[in-house]
């Protein structure tokens, strides 16, 4: 097919950092969030910044950025970057929304968001994918990529899917369509329970690797995921130039070999922060059920234990509830409260 009408629902830094750039690109592009970032965005226009220095502006006029859904009705794919909670209502929302069968891309944190859209979408081409790099949203239409990374997005002989992936590597994104993506995905979670340090610690990601104690509470969280994990006989891969396994291993390194490993694993900018702090700084529910919460329900599938994950969430719920942003523990305080019991 030639040009795909390219949809984003729940966009938020990745769905708009990724919506940006394919429009800076000049291909058709539909986005929908949050009313905040529309007003943001109408005044504003985007700015997408990538971390090698590069910039794309977008005037105002040129982005189309709204709050309903009804405008995704005529896109040939939608990629679905929505917190992992509320996947279920989306799928219900497409649903009525797409009248004939589309392709839609899982875009999202955790291993189960695909099923659940599948599950709501059954006679549309529901994708898994993985977003492999950060975005930081810097306010007045400015959107930075944090992190190195890539797309990874379901193999698929559809024509749209295929025509969205050349679109994004078009646009210079980088892109890996594996035939299973769930290794990778399980590979990602493990990356993905240290979110929870940034969160509650309100420290940058650098800080939080470079850091030696910090780095100790994401080498336990980590350590017992990867056990769970391989105890339960789920498959992971390589995501990225280290397979996950060696992880503990290189987080237990003296700081100046764990920064020469660290930097043949990925780039970080020194404001990268994880979407979960994002999500405590504006008082909203954070995803830890969908990351430490999924070791936790994996280990108990298993009859395994996973007692570093599950104070973590208990503990994340906690400051949720209190709707003060992150408690900014310090390295010590968190390692203790994850450690009692």
């Amino acid at each position: 097919m030639g040009e795909v009408r390219i949809g984003v629902i729940g966009a938020g830094s990745i769905g708009t950092w990724l919506g940006g750039r394919l429009t800076a690109s000049g291909h058709d592009v539909v986005m929908v969030g949050r009313e905040r970032l529309a007003r943001e965005i109408a005044t504003a226009g985007l700015t997408i910044a990538d971390m090698d220095g590069s910039r794309h502006a977008v005037a105002p006029e040129a982005v189309r950025y709204g709050v309903e859904p009804e405008a995704l009705a005529d896109r040939d794919v939608v990629l679905c970057c929505v917190k992992s909670a509320q996947t279920r209502e989306v799928a219900e929302t497409l649903a009525k929304t797409l009248a004939t069968p589309r392709v839609v891309v899982s875009l999202q944190n955790g291993v189960g968001n695909a099923d659940v859209l599948r599950a709501g979408l059954p006679s549309h081409v529901v994708l898994g994918g993985i977003v492999g790099f950060n975005v930081i949203s810097q306010g007045g239409g400015r959107f930075r990529r944090a992190t190195t990374g890539h797309l990874v997005i379901e193999a698929s002989a559809d024509s749209r899917a295929r025509a969205l992936v050349r679109a994004l590597i078009d646009a210079g994104t980088t892109v890996e369509t594996p035939a299973d993506v769930r290794p990778l995905q399980w590979s990602k979670l493990v990356m993905n329970v240290a979110n929870c340090v940034s969160a509650l610690s309100g420290a940058p990601t650098r800080d939080i690797l470079y850091l030696t104690g910090y780095r100790r509470v994401v080498r336990a969280l980590m350590k017992e995921a990867i056990g769970v994990i391989r105890a339960a006989g789920m498959p992971m891969a390589r995501l990225g130039p280290l397979p996950p396994r060696v992880f503990p291993w290189v987080l237990a390194l003296p700081s100046p070999l764990f920064r020469v490993a660290a930097r043949a694993q990925l780039a970080v900018d020194p404001e990268a922060r994880s979407s979960m702090w994002e999500d405590l700084d504006k008082r909203r529910l954070t995803e830890v059920d969908y990351l430490n919460g999924e070791i936790v329900a994996l280990a108990q599938r298993h009859g395994l234990a996973a007692p570093v994950n599950a104070r973590v969430v208990e503990l994340v719920h906690r400051v949720e509830a209190e709707r003060a942003g992150s408690p900014k523990m310090s390295a010590e305080a968190l390692w203790r409260a994850l450690a009692a019991g």
